[in-house]
């Protein structure tokens, strides 16, 4: 990568910067006085009953936090209060610690941080959990925000895109991905590379892309990684369109409540029909142009940051609740 294209790279790559991200956090952690925040909890949960989206409100913190019966937690439950940052990833901790230092110190919680796909044996904050089964001991929290909670702003409209779709990304360790690189590579309809830490193929490596570079493509391609894809919810919030199979996990994003070819263009698992389905909405732009309108509205439920710290609060309030720890509160 010449100087020059390095500098776009860092400068206009179109993801979050880490910087005032950690920053912020370490204010929050160091210096804001927890007990000032459990003293609020009350009044902001309270707010709830003023508001006109209750009924959305709940709708999410149940389709996040499952349980529908009392469940008493197992002894390797930790408090709340020996909750601290050294041993946690940095992201994971933060994202998890903004929300419950709001709660009692002497409450017990399990947590589980990284990419799942797995289904805990109790109830368990998760980031991630499956699809197709019975997950609700898999608690979501919307941890990791960072790098998946990405909005871009497309200047490109959908018909003055180029006609291919896009991926690049890493697919070492990834079966799925490779099936669909042996699949698709050096394909017409294609422009997908390799690109990571760790390489499969060197045919398959590919120049490195911003997010915006992407958004010349009329369609990019989203594939699960170790859980979800995380480039799903840019792609959504632009105007291009998401090509994928089915998802078989999801997050705080809610992806199991997507529907094919309202939100996504959704392919076969074994990637078979790609072009064909590109090809209908190259075809169809209007029908493109109101998938694209869907996924924009889905994104953007998700920017209302009052709204989405009362749903997170909501849902460790009732994660403590339905733990038999109601007492406490």
């Amino acid at each position: 990568m010449w100087p020059v294209d390095a500098l776009k790279y860092v400068f206009r790559t179109g993801k979050n910067s880490r910087f005032p991200y950690i920053l912020r956090n370490l204010v929050r952690y160091y210096i804001e006085p927890n007990a000032y925040f459990r003293r609020r909890r009350e009044r902001l949960l309270a707010a709830l009953e003023q508001r006109d989206d209750k009924a959305y409100i709940l709708d999410r913190v149940n389709y996040y936090c499952k349980l529908s019966e009392p469940v008493l937690l197992s002894d390797e439950a930790k408090r709340v209060g020996d909750f601290r940052r050294k041993g946690h990833g940095s992201v994971y901790f933060f994202d998890s610690y903004e929300f419950v230092r709001y709660f009692p110190v002497r409450l017990r919680w399990k947590y589980l941080f990284g990419d799942i796909r797995a289904v805990q044996a109790e109830p368990t904050i998760v980031k991630s959990r499956p699809l197709g089964v019975d997950n609700r001991n898999s608690v979501l929290l919307n941890l990791e925000k960072i790098r998946h909670f990405i909005a871009l702003k497309d200047r490109l409209s959908f018909k003055q895109k180029i006609n291919k779709a896009i991926f690049r990304g890493e697919i070492s360790g990834k079966p799925h991905r490779i099936a669909f690189f042996e699949r698709w590579f050096g394909h017409p309809c294609c422009d997908i590379g390799e690109f990571g830490r760790r390489y499969t193929n060197p045919a398959w490596r590919g120049t490195k892309l911003t997010l915006y570079e992407h958004l010349r493509y009329k369609f990019i391609i989203s594939l699960e990684g170790n859980d979800v894809a995380s480039n799903l919810k840019w792609i959504m919030s632009s105007d291009s369109l998401a090509i994928m199979p089915r998802p078989t996990c999801e997050t705080w994003y809610m992806e199991g409540k997507l529907l094919p070819n309202v939100h996504y263009v959704e392919i076969q698992s074994d990637y078979s029909d790609l072009e064909e389905r590109m090809n209908y909405y190259t075809n169809h732009p209007d029908e493109a142009e109101t998938i694209i309108r869907n996924a924009q509205a889905w994104r953007a439920q998700f920017n209302d940051k009052q709204r989405e710290r009362l749903i997170s609060l909501l849902v460790l309030d009732k994660y403590f609740r339905m733990t038999e720890q109601e007492d406490l509160l």
